[in-house]
């Protein structure tokens, strides 16, 4: 059961449309269970009717033209209880309804099984018997299992299916295309794609198309010379330690570069229009999808040989390709498979007009980074079919998290007056800049940012910045190849020390693990965000944590400005270890003649062990610093990573907000600095919150500072605690955000937050 599962699934996997792969399930569906009829029917988005899309045993003929109302029939009852209706005689049921056409009326007994995706109902999976007989249990549960195994699929395939399908070379105007995913860093980028990809990856290059295809030909048959000379190099070099079965594995390898069709296949495809890599992976791919389809295990393995020589080709390829730099004439919005920090930083900014990433979700560091660029970002496109959106021209709307393909000039027009608006009101935030953070009524909160690359600086004072609340000492770490030695960290701490002088800068000890790894350090684990990560790991290496100790304070000397914050603290001891091993660092400094004074030391609170603890912790150290990002994650258990549960991940969810107060409520009388630094604090609804439980200083990224400065200059502290008040008596995070959203707009200050027009676009 479990193999013909899996060979269904990979068929249908590997259709090039959705009506394939339906066509793939209902042949396969019938045979497997030996039923006289199976079909399909997928809910019409737009009526909400389900209709026939697929189906082997009725009538083919009228599949996509016959459709069953939300109410009516069989099928709409199985999609309205979203679980199985197994009947011996479906005739007599009182919700059964004929579908003139199809030939359904000999047919008596009727199973069908719901399509969920992500607690949406797609439609409807039916087998159907003339006899008057119950389908048993075990074939109830193979459907129901098939059904789940699919659902992804077909919701993908149904995404993809119009634009997959579409001539590359004759772009539809006023297509429409619309795509979901997670808001990442609000914006809007009207622009064309270009898709990027980590190197020697088969299975992320997009189809592009080709202007030269005699050129693209000859770098494919230069690149498949190249791995013939590999692989006939590597035999000769190991050939006396191996026996003469295994001196054969490199024969196979160079019969199949040999093999004419494989090659003839893919300048076939170079031919009809597409690159030499983007040709590769499809020929490749759809080889190693009938290798993984057969009996044979031995045949199944030779998937492995392909893929491994599909890879040894392109990276071949791929040395003769242009810097990804050099491929971006014009500002572009970037389109990846799985966005990461290094190949952002590969990108001029000035060429970044928008991100958008598959995997990832709105608080990835992809994400974060995003919105400290102030670069409008969409993450969790699960269903984008992104190979195929290099240079077609899209939209991205990081408010609601939408993507447009193939827009028309009506949608452009609606989004461009959102990009002006937004524009007017970057210019009201810059008569902001140098103007104090302070309430209608006198209260002052401190802004401060949130930094890790040496660009942040100007960034930040040119927006206001009154100190950093968070520098983010990984990121110098994770674009080397080795640890940083002390002398270099010296030089890049004190460029964020000078660049604030005399204002405090908060510099984090190295926080690495869970999401954020070195490369040169590499932490594999089951449970990374239960694992070592943050100052486990510096704790546990002391040659790592001296030096940057010591790297942090000599990088103080005159300045006097440092505050050293540790990341992770989920006890006590962990700070008392931590504090003894800074005063030692401190000390060892000062004898080697820097003036220098002992930094102010504080801790993140972002594990739930320390809220419980807050006040043990509150009476070692000088400042406490709320990780809302973190703590977030780890109340709800929810990776924020994740797309699939992005939606389950919400700072104001109840308990996170009841989690914030408590904070404020155990160290109001242990004399503590008391800030946040996560995303939470430049999110201005969280902002107004945050004041109103106490805390005095939020520290964000750049670009949310200007918002936040904005909507506390334009309310009193009594509104902002009167709001506080009223959402904390909510059991939901959807109704504390209404809630927020509603006093915000009754308090007139809804339009200091984004562009009025955000709300009427499609």
């Amino acid at each position: 059961m479990l193999s013909l599962l899996r060979r269904i699934t990979q068929e249908v996997t590997a259709a090039q449309s959705l009506s394939a792969a339906l066509d793939i399930i209902v042949r396969r569906v019938r045979r497997a269970m030996r039923a006289e009829v199976c079909s399909i029917y997928l809910v019409d988005t737009n009526t909400s009717d389900y209709v026939l899309m697929a189906t082997r045993g009725l009538n083919a003929d009228v599949a996509g033209s016959v459709s069953l109302k939300s109410d009516e029939g069989l099928v709409s009852l199985v999609g309205r209880r979203a679980e199985p209706v197994n009947l011996e005689d479906a005739h007599i049921h009182p919700s059964f309804h004929y579908l003139k056409g199809t030939g359904e009326e000999r047919y008596r007994s009727f199973l069908g099984v719901p399509i969920i995706h992500h607690r949406q109902v797609l439609g409807v999976l039916v087998v159907q018997h003339e006899d008057k007989r119950r389908f048993d249990e075990g074939e109830e549960a193979f459907l129901i299992t098939l059904s789940a195994q699919l659902a992804g699929v077909i919701a993908h395939a149904e995404a993809t299916g119009a634009i997959t399908n579409l001539n590359a070379n004759a772009i539809p105007n006023g297509a429409d295309f619309r795509y979901k995913g997670v808001p990442g860093s609000s914006g809007v980028a009207i622009g064309r794609g270009v898709v990027v990809f980590p190197p020697a990856d088969l299975d992320v290059i997009p189809d592009r198309h080709s202007t030269d295809s005699d050129q693209e030909i000859q770098d494919f048959y230069q690149a498949l010379d190249a791995v013939r000379h590999d692989i006939r190099r590597a035999s000769n070099r190991i050939s006396q330690h191996l026996s003469e079965d295994e001196k054969a594995l490199f024969d196979v390898y160079l019969k199949i570069l040999d093999d004419n069709s494989i090659a003839g296949e893919i300048v076939r495809k170079i031919k009809e229009g597409n690159w030499a890599q983007g040709a590769l992976r499809q020929v490749i791919q759809a080889h190693i999808s009938q290798f993984n389809r057969m009996d044979d295990p031995y045949l199944r393995e030779r998937a492995s040989d392909l893929r491994d020589l599909g890879r040894r080709i392109l990276s071949h390829l791929q040395e003769k390709a242009p810097n990804i730099a050099e491929r971006f004439s014009e500002p572009s919005i970037i389109i990846g498979e799985e966005l990461t920090a290094s190949m952002l930083g590969e990108i001029p900014i000035d060429k970044i007009k928008g991100l958008v990433s598959v995997m990832g979700s709105g608080n990835s560091h992809v994400a974060i980074l995003a919105r400290a660029m102030g670069i409008p970002t969409v993450m969790g496109a699960l269903d984008l079919p992104y190979a195929q959106l290099d240079k077609v021209n899209l939209i991205v709307d990081g408010y609601l998290g939408k993507i447009f393909t193939y827009p028309s000039d009506a949608l452009i027009e609606n989004y461009q007056q959102i990009v002006d608006e937004e524009r007017l009101l970057e210019e009201e935030y810059e008569t902001l800049r140098d103007l104090p953070c302070e309430t209608l009524d006198g209260h002052r909160l401190s802004l401060f940012v949130n930094t890790g690359l040496s660009a942040d600086i100007a960034r930040s004072l040119d927006r206001g910045a009154e100190g950093i609340g968070l520098y983010r000492t990984e990121v110098p770490f994770m674009v080397r190849d080795r640890f940083p030695t002390e002398a270099e960290q010296v030089v890049i701490y004190r460029q964020q020390l000078e660049g604030f002088a005399p204002a405090p800068v908060t510099v984090r000890t190295l926080d690495i693990g869970g999401d954020k790894a070195l490369p040169y350090f590499p932490i594999n684990e089951a449970n990374p965000f239960l694992g070592w990560r943050g100052i486990r790991v510096t704790l546990d290496h002391l040659e790592i944590f001296m030096a940057q100790i010591r790297a942090m304070i000599k990088a103080s000397a005159d300045l006097h400005n440092l505050k050293i914050m540790l990341p992770m603290i989920s006890n006590v001891a962990e700070v008392e270890e931590a504090l003894a091993l800074i005063r030692r660092g401190y000390a060892e400094v000062k004898e080697e003649g820097y003036d220098v004074k002992m930094p102010q030391v504080g801790v993140m609170i972002e594990i739930p062990a320390a809220v419980y603890q807050v006040k043990e912790l509150a009476e070692l150290v000088d400042f406490l610093s709320v990780g809302s990002n973190d703590l977030t994650q780890y109340l709800l258990a929810v990776d924020r990573n994740n797309p699939r549960v992005a939606d389950l991940y919400n700072s104001f969810h109840p308990s996170v907000l009841r989690a914030l107060y408590s904070i404020v409520d155990q160290v109001k009388d242990e004399g503590v600095g008391l800030s946040v630094c996560g995303e939470m604090a430049g999110d201005p609804m969280g902002a107004i919150l945050l004041m109103a439980m106490g805390y005095d200083v939020l520290s964000m990224s750049s670009t949310s500072l200007p918002k936040v400065k904005a909507v506390i200059r334009n309310i009193t502290l009594a509104q902002a605690q009167y709001m506080l008040s009223e959402v904390m008596k909510l059991s939901h995070a959807e109704a504390v955000t209404q809630t927020m959203t509603r006093l915000m707009r009754e308090a007139n200050i809804e339009r200091l937050i984004r562009p009025s027009k955000t709300t009427n676009v499609a």
